[in-house]
């Protein structure tokens, strides 16, 4: 028999109007696995994981977590989770250290066990050198890093990120992401929100798209990355015309227009793509500059909604253009 879900949620509705809050999403994150809830602000990420977390009531909806009802035995399932939301939990008037005791102490381990816990922590998260400096001296990293080893400090095998590296230089969020994969192999269950998809591509198993409250699609993200196409090469013209007639001699590829570039579809082999251009070539019109991409959640979202997830229309972007 397969094992039951980490996170089951069926129905879950919160409704602040009719048109903000969270309607009818289903969950299923099964254990050990990286889910991420992807979409823009306000698309009803943070509800949903304050729901989960036992903060919010739902209107309607049943929610399990490690197997327990979480709207009728929220103390069970307290015990069961981590959280580290975007708002920092750590007091930064006291240091990394004394802020893990006191975390420890909270979930009533022994003196003994908060000593031992802390110190594993502090050398996981590469805090050591910086146990006992005061929060406030620390780098955003650092203090990322800190909220999730206070997160982590019952051992819970689930755990809920909000936008866990937003406002982090690339190398502290990289070094996070090494983190959070250092756990899901441990066997935590982790559930992320995010608006960064290079974030949830690179972390999760499956993804969940939100929009408007509402889940929109849902997937791995080669499945998701799958349904806009395979790798394409765009190649920008000097105008309009001369991409028509591009596309026009092109007549051996799937080629679309887009203004003045010329999308054209190719296989995953090099082959493939040593044929498309040695095809330019010989038609004899020379793009401005060309680009070799594959699929991303990017293009998966801008397929959904019709706009990227910074909002910005499909209108917007070609003007930009």
């Amino acid at each position: 028999m397969a094992a039951a879900p980490a996170i089951l949620v069926s129905g879950l509705t919160k409704a602040y109007s009719q048109t903000t809050g969270i309607f009818d999403v289903d969950l299923e994150v099964p254990g050990g696995t990286v889910m991420a809830l992807l979409g823009p602000n306000g698309a009803g990420k943070t509800t949903a994981l304050r729901i989960l977390s036992t903060l919010l009531r739902p209107d309607r909806g049943t929610v399990r977590v490690g197997g327990i009802d979480a709207l009728t035995q929220p103390d069970r399932v307290q015990a069961l989770i981590g959280v580290a939301n975007q708002a920092s939990a750590v007091d930064e008037r006291l240091s990394g250290r004394v802020n893990l005791n006191m975390f420890a102490r909270l979930h009533r381990l022994s003196w003994q066990t908060t000593r031992q816990r802390t110190a594993e922590l502090l050398e996981r998260f590469d805090l050591t050198d910086a146990e006992g400096k005061i929060v406030r001296s620390y780098s955003g990293g650092m203090r990322r890093k800190l909220d999730l080893a206070v997160s982590l400090i019952g051992r819970p095998p689930i755990l809920f990120l909000d936008e866990p590296t937003t406002g982090l230089d690339p190398a502290s969020r990289h070094a996070l992401w090494d983190i959070i994969h250092g756990l899901v192999q441990d066997g935590t269950t982790v559930l992320l929100t995010t608006q960064d998809l290079n974030e949830a591509d690179a972390l999760a198993d499956r993804v969940t798209f939100i929009d408007g409250g509402r889940v929109i699609a849902r997937g791995t993200p080669a499945e998701l990355k799958a349904r806009t196409g395979g790798r394409h090469v765009e190649c920008a013209m000097a105008s309009a015309d001369e991409a028509r007639q591009l596309a026009a001699k092109l007549s051996a590829f799937e080629a679309t227009l887009e203004g003045n570039r010329v999308r054209i579809a190719i296989g995953d082999r090099t082959a493939d793509l040593a044929r498309l251009m040695l095809a330019v070539e010989q038609a004899g019109i020379e793009p401005v500059d060309y680009q070799v991409r594959t699929p991303s959640l990017d293009d998966v979202y801008f397929a959904l909604t019709g706009r990227d997830h910074a909002g910005q229309s499909a209108d917007t972007l070609e003007a930009a253009r």
